[in-house]
């Protein structure tokens, strides 16, 4: 009981230590090289924090687990939107930049179509593989042909190199996703020494751990006042995740995906991602404010109801 109760104190502690530099460093780098850091947050932050998902694709796909890999892109995008959205604007506000809405939301609206017409013809084969990756290599080109460098003052920024700012970035993000796996190993056993069931774990500390670096680098991105790395990390984390988690199953071991992930989990995702898309176009120049946030959790506190009553397991 001891060394869990110290693992889950130390994992947060660090937790929160790394996200905070981690959202400073991000800031640096995107002064440094002229991006905005709306551009930073969609691409490097974003796979930067979805790379647990990619290592867990392989090895599924490897281990002829397609399903998994399948499961774990469509439940980070839900994660991403529901608990992660919801709670940083629960937090504090995000203003909705009218860039947003005009470059980076129509990719994302694509992307979603895109990976429906791929599980919607019972195959997820070599060729939705390829279609999707050069639909991620588009956006990508799309992104950095159209990025403007921020407007905001320097004193905003941490003053750092360029050098620097990488290496921090990438060391923050280590200390992020091993103290992440720390904070739900340490909590996933205390709750089993406290008789909790392995569902109860999986649909709650499993599911949260899993998307900590998101949730935890966007919360302090909006702590921080830097809004477009939180909503560009979301953005850009589901982007990648449908265009580039996703086909990794399809070239290691292409195959008819499990119903639940065409039907169940991509409605969910859908429906999440057009509600996203409504209040954005809604809220043009406007914020998702603290109300917004609370639908969100409670829409992901849903889910994850359901995936209990109907005996599945958390998608991450």
């Amino acid at each position: 009981m001891l060394l869990p109760l110290v693992t889950v104190a130390l994992g947060l502690a660090v937790l929160t230590w790394s996200a905070d530099r981690f959202v400073n460093a991000a800031a640096a780098t995107a002064s440094r090289t002229g991006m905005s850091t709306m551009l930073v947050g969609m691409t490097v932050v974003a796979m930067g924090t979805s790379a647990p998902e990619m290592v867990v694709a392989v090895f599924a796909a490897l281990d002829d687990l397609p399903d998994l890999a399948i499961g774990n892109a469509l439940g980070s995008n839900i994660a991403n939107i529901g608990l992660v959205l919801g709670a940083t604007a629960l937090v504090r506000p995000i203003p909705v930049p009218f860039s947003l809405v005009r470059r980076e939301l129509p990719l994302l609206l694509g992307a979603t179509g895109v990976t429906g017409y791929a599980l919607a013809n019972g195959i997820l084969g070599r060729f939705d593989a390829l279609l999707l990756v050069v639909l991620m290599i588009f956006s990508i080109w799309w992104l950095v042909r159209a990025d403007t460098p921020d407007a905001v003052p320097t004193d905003d920024i941490p003053d750092m190199t360029l050098q620097r700012a990488l290496s921090w970035l990438i060391g923050t993000l280590l200390l992020l996703s091993l103290s992440s796996r720390a904070l739900v190993w340490g909590a996933s056993e205390l709750a089993r020494s406290l008789g909790i069931s392995e569902l109860v774990i999986g649909l709650t500390i499993v599911a949260v751990g899993t998307s900590l670096p998101e949730l935890a680098a966007c919360v302090a991105s909006a702590l921080k006042r830097q809004h477009d790395l939180a909503i560009g990390n979301v953005i850009g984390s589901n982007l990648f995740n449908l265009l580039t988690v996703l086909p990794i199953p399809a070239i290691i071991a292409p195959g008819a995906p499990h119903p639940d992930a065409a039907g169940r989990d991509y409605r969910v995702m859908l429906v999440l991602t057009l509600a996203l898309a409504i209040l954005l176009l809604w809220q043009r120049q406007g914020r998702l404010g603290r109300p917004i946030g609370a639908a969100f959790l409670a829409s992901y506190a849903a889910y994850l109801v359901w995936l209990g009553l109907s005996g599945g397991a958390a998608l991450e």
